[in-house]
């Protein structure tokens, strides 16, 4: 039984049609990943340029800070001044009302002067409230000692000058503060998800970062995450606050990183399900065709006990002559070899019992019936041990094995040649390789010629090395295939069994 070219060509163009699909599906899917993935990097490019411009920004603000700052202690300069002046000058003089009008102005910073001795000299835009607990041991308000007194002398007498921040400086500080933690949060806190790490100018210290792992930004993974990032992007320097050299480092986000490996796993849960349904098919295919084939075993072995039955009984009846002795003796054993053939279509499909058996011997008495009844153009040239080698076997299926691997090795050699049979023994295994001087076997068919129904022959079936395979790999646990083959030279077919 020939496989069908025309059911073999359909399967062929089902499989690239869906193959074509598929291509077609991941090209489709790989677009649109590269457009989600296009779209994330001009994401990245507007948040980088945003990223520049706030620092930008924030130094700015701190630039205006910085001169709030200095005009606020050159205040205080002029502060000291006019105070030095009104020690020095008559009450009355018109010189004097000037500067003390300049103090009194000065509103808007909160001001101690003190002698040497921390007494109070003068006080300006501040209530002294008497609870102690505002007064630290030297008698000054503990809210005036974040900043260092401005010390000073005139007509020999020590002051210190004790200030606090003034409103409007303290609310550009809170401002600015606040601007700049906004400013981190929002870099690395990012709206496109974006690992970001910002570290000083030598890339040692972190300053701050976002959406990464903490275990990639330890000392150990510090620098190989930074050296990752810096190919994925061209990091971005900036200033921060205080003229403190930064620079950030980013990388693609997460849910673009798995979108580029989504149509490999794709592809591999596809392959990996038409696979499964590849194995599925077949082991249902071969369960039908082991239905079959037990069925029919079952059905011959049914038929042919009824033919038996009757030549045993004519045989019996012959046997009562002389003159049939010798013919009645050959016609017993084509019976019995019919009997034997009965015995191995029964056990198709059930489990033969295995019985430890000298594989020698049986090899013997195979090739000696195969012999007598064959052409005598076939030679056997058996290569066996001449001490027993035991295994464990089912006398009639194995028989059946070699019988069929010899009959295809006769028609192999068109009826003339020689079939070499040797068996070896490795450590608790033994081997049987039959040797043919037939046409060959093409190399792409080392495998093909045990699948059910594959035949070279015009009037063959396919099934005599597919039932041997069957017989030696599932019931006897073994191997068979083919070991070596050329063309016009011949084929050696190695069986694999546990010794027993």
């Amino acid at each position: 039984m020939k496989i069908s070219f025309q059911q073999s060509r359909i399967k062929w163009v089902l499989f690239a049609v869906g193959f074509i699909v598929i291509i077609l599906f991941l090209v489709q899917l790989n677009s649109i990943v590269s457009a989600l993935q296009k779209e994330e990097q001009r994401k990245v490019k507007l948040w980088a340029t945003s990223v520049v411009r706030k620092a930008e920004l924030v130094a700015k603000t701190e630039e205006f800070f910085d001169r709030v700052t200095d005009e606020e202690k050159t205040k205080l300069q002029q502060f000291i001044t006019a105070h030095k002046k009104l020690m020095t000058l008559p009450l009355d003089s018109e010189i004097n009302n000037i500067y003390n009008q300049y103090i009194t102005e000065l509103k808007n910073i909160p001001v101690i002067i003190t002698d040497d001795q921390n007494q109070i000299q003068i006080y300006q835009n501040i209530i002294i409230p008497p609870e102690k607990e505002f007064v630290d041991s030297s008698g000054i308000f503990k809210s005036f000692l974040y900043n260092d007194p401005l010390e000073y002398e005139t007509y020999g007498m020590k002051f210190r000058l004790y200030y606090m921040e003034s409103e409007i400086y303290s609310n550009l500080r809170k401002v600015l503060n606040d601007f700049i933690e906004s400013f981190l949060t929002e870099v690395t806190q990012n709206s496109v998800f974006v690992p970001v790490i910002i570290t000083d100018s030598n890339r040692t210290d972190i300053i701050a970062y976002g959406n990464i792992d903490k275990n990639l930004i330890s000392k150990q993974n510090l620098q190989t995450t930074i050296e990752q990032m810096e190919n994925a992007n061209t990091p971005i320097p900036i200033v921060l606050p205080g003229n403190q050299n930064a620079v950030i480092f980013y990388e693609k986000s997460s849910f673009v990183r798995r979108l580029q490996y989504y149509p490999i796993v794709y592809l591999g849960i596809v392959l990996l399900f038409g696979f499964g349904v590849f194995l599925l098919f077949r082991t249902m295919k071969r369960s039908e065709q082991d239905t079959i084939w037990v069925s029919m075993s079952k059905e011959t072995a049914h038929q042919l006990g009824t033919p038996i039955s009757s030549l045993n009984a004519w045989i019996a009846c012959l046997a009562q002559d002389e003159k049939n002795k010798e013919i009645c003796n050959e016609l017993e054993k084509d019976v019995n070899r019919l009997t034997t053939i009965t015995q191995r279509f029964s056990k198709i499909g059930s489990n033969p019992v295995l019985e430890r058996q000298n594989i020698v011997s049986l090899i013997e008495e195979t090739t000696n019936y195969l012999a007598n009844r064959m052409s005598k153009n076939v030679k056997f040239d058996m290569r066996l041990p001449k001490t027993p080698v035991y295994t464990c076997l089912n006398r009639h299926l194995f028989e059946w094995t070699l019988e069929n691997i010899c009959k295809n090795a006769i028609d192999a050699m068109s009826g003339v040649g020689i079939i070499t049979l040797e068996l070896g023994c490795e450590d608790r295994k033994l081997y049987l390789d039959i040797t043919d001087t037939g046409k060959g076997i093409a190399k792409r068919d080392f495998k093909k010629i045990f699948q059910p129904g594959f035949t070279t022959k015009s009037r063959g079936w396919g099934l005599g090395l597919s039932l041997a395979k069957r017989i030696i790999k599932d019931y006897h646990r073994g191997r068979i295939f083919v070991k070596e083959s050329q063309q016009n030279k011949g084929t050696t077919f190695r069986i694999v069994l546990k010794k027993a």
